[in-house]
């Protein structure tokens, strides 16, 4: 279905400028040449790169709507109004609500937190959701963090019950104009910081309020996990402040003073040092888990929780939760392939369609960025609900856009939008195949040359000589990696195989590669039953610092093999 994966090797930086800086650093040329390439080639910046630093930390009144923001909420905690806080059901959401619930308790409030489920209230601020947060009558203000901004119908139903309303996020605003409240704080608002997600606004508020009124009891460096926790697994850039909340983040989830956190960090295998990884892959996954199939509230308990026994058993009831949505999620791929395998070639040619009843929107997002990785095609996944109303998610490739796409197919569908590379649809059943027409029509149309061939894009060709433990202490400093900063992909030409692969748990290979007289071991994932050429080999991997007993190796994680060329 799809074309032989094309490897493209990254231009190598000017060589005389990376031994210099390598020399100036003390670094492995390798890592200054990586870091090169993703554009700090000044001196400065590269430092700033290397090590970021709290002090780096932009003023953050600087962002657009913080004033506003920090007076009407001491305005609240002055005179002991009824402030809910309103969040999103994903990481991002649930950490920004339990940063701000941590830094207005610090200041005396106790305000009410909500968190809309999936099926019921749906995403974002919505009527049902605002009855059911402001239900008693009292609410003042409500501040409403990772959604809002486009929420213009709620935000005057808000204001006629008398409700102010902050919000605190990081959405586009729409072409129609963004909600009419008393604050809104949201980089994309402004000229600067818009890679933040909303756990990073609500960072930036959080240090407004205490540069107005310092608290001696509270420092803010002991949540800046939270920040992290959001910033990663939401999958905004890790870059600039982000790239300082990350690294700082993750050393802090080593040593977390929330309850919540160290039971969940148990019970997911996340050892020190923490990795983005651990976020993006355990710690996220579990926190999401609840959102995608009830309610968040459970995580958010989780993360406020201060009682070590009931973390044991929130973070054992969301492990349990996960558990259950990688069976949901595993049964829905696999019927999702079958309709996939059903469709002839020219209804899977240029994209991928596929709905049933029966499949939870809280994992069809997850099946179509793992069908859309998996045959290099854009992907909608939709599940139809019991009326035959179905709600999909999308994710797409480089170069196509889902939003163009949806746009194209207008009169099909009930309601479509989100960005390039992930959308959501909802659609009627019997509207579904005309869709899937119309939407691979507009897909065939934005194709250019090889826009459907699948590419894996490799940072850098090393040969096996400079594979060291020099090279590990160096690269240390390109974490954390993430979206805008990509674990360093390399490439090893001509690579012998000293014996068989050993097969390990029936689906992994181990090798042993010999190159020019060194030798290095690699492991190659899901591969044992791939038809491998014969060696020699090119290889593609990234590496990893593995310590066991005291010793320290060199690990490589293959991500594709080749014959050599």
């Amino acid at each position: 279905m799809s074309a032989k994966q094309k490897w493209i090797v990254a231009p190598s930086p000017d060589r005389d400028l990376v031994r210099e800086y390598a020399s100036a650093f003390s670094l492995s040329p390798v890592v200054v040449g990586l870091a090169m390439q993703r554009g700090f080639v000044d001196q400065e910046k590269l430092e700033q790169f290397l090590h970021p630093r709290l002090n780096d930390l932009g003023d953050p009144f600087s962002l657009p709507g913080v004033a506003r923001a920090v007076e009407r909420i001491f305005q609240a905690v002055d005179e002991g109004e009824e402030v809910v806080l309103y969040g999103d059901y994903d990481v991002d959401g649930v950490s920004s609500i339990a940063l701000l619930d941590s830094i207005l308790s610090a200041y005396g409030m106790t305000p009410k937190r909500f968190v809309p489920t999936r099926l019921e209230e749906g995403y974002g601020l919505s009527r049902k959701g605002i009855e059911n947060s402001t239900g008693d009558g009292n609410t003042t203000l409500l501040i409403a963090a990772d959604c809002g901004t486009n929420s213009r119908d709620e935000a005057i139903i808000l204001k006629e019950r008398g409700i102010d309303l902050i919000i605190l996020d990081h959405h586009e605003p729409s072409s129609e104009g963004a909600a009419d409240c008393v604050a809104l704080v949201n980089p994309k608002m402004g000229d600067d910081f818009h890679y933040l997600c909303t756990a990073g606004v609500v960072f930036k508020v959080a240090h407004a309020l205490l540069k107005t009124r310092p608290l001696s009891h509270f420092d803010l460096k002991d949540y800046l996990d939270l920040v992290a926790l959001g910033t990663i697994a939401d999958i905004v850039p890790l870059e600039e402040e982000n790239r300082i909340f990350a690294r700082r983040g993750l050393a802090q989830l080593d040593r977390t003073i929330h309850p919540g956190l160290v039971a969940l960090k148990t019970i997911a295998g996340v050892k020190s040092p923490a990795r983005s990884n651990d976020v993006g892959f355990k710690l996220g996954p579990r926190l999401n888990a609840a959102g995608r199939l009830d309610t968040a509230a459970a995580s958010l308990d989780l993360l406020l929780c201060q009682d070590e026994d009931e973390s044991r058993v929130l973070a054992e009831a969301l492990d349990q939760q996960n558990r259950d949505r990688q069976e949901l999620e595993q049964k829905t791929r696999e019927e999702a392939e079958q309709m996939i395998h059903d469709l002839t070639p020219e209804q899977r040619s240029y994209g991928i369609v596929v709905g049933s009843r029966g499949w939870h929107p809280g994992v069809v997002g997850i099946v179509a960025s793992r069908i859309s990785k998996q045959y290099h095609r854009p992907t909608f996944i939709v599940g139809i609900d019991d009326t035959g109303l179905g709600k999909g998610s999308g994710r797409s490739v480089t170069g196509i856009s889902l939003v163009r796409a949806l746009e194209a197919s207008g009169d099909l569908i009930e309601a479509g939008g989100g960005h390039e590379m992930a959308a959501g649809v909802s659609v009627r059943e019997e509207n579904l195949d005309a869709f899937r027409k119309a939407f691979l029509k507009d897909v065939q149309d934005q194709v250019d040359g090889d826009t459907l061939t699948p590419k894996l894009h490799i940072d850098a060709e090393i040969s096996f000589a400079d594979l060291s433990l020099d090279l590990l202490d160096s690269y240390e400093l390109l974490r954390p990696f993430g979206a805008g900063n990509p674990q360093p992909l390399f490439m090893a030409s001509a690579v012998q195989v000293a014996d068989a692969p050993r097969v390990i748990k029936e689906k992994h290979l181990k090798f042993r590669f010999q190159q020019n007289g060194h030798e290095h071991e690699g492991i190659y994932f899901n591969s044992a039953s791939l038809d491998l050429p014969r060696p020699p080999f090119d290889i593609a991997f990234t590496i990893d610092r593995n310590e066991w007993r005291g010793r320290v190796k060199l690990n490589m994680i293959l991500q594709a093999i080749r014959k050599a060329e």
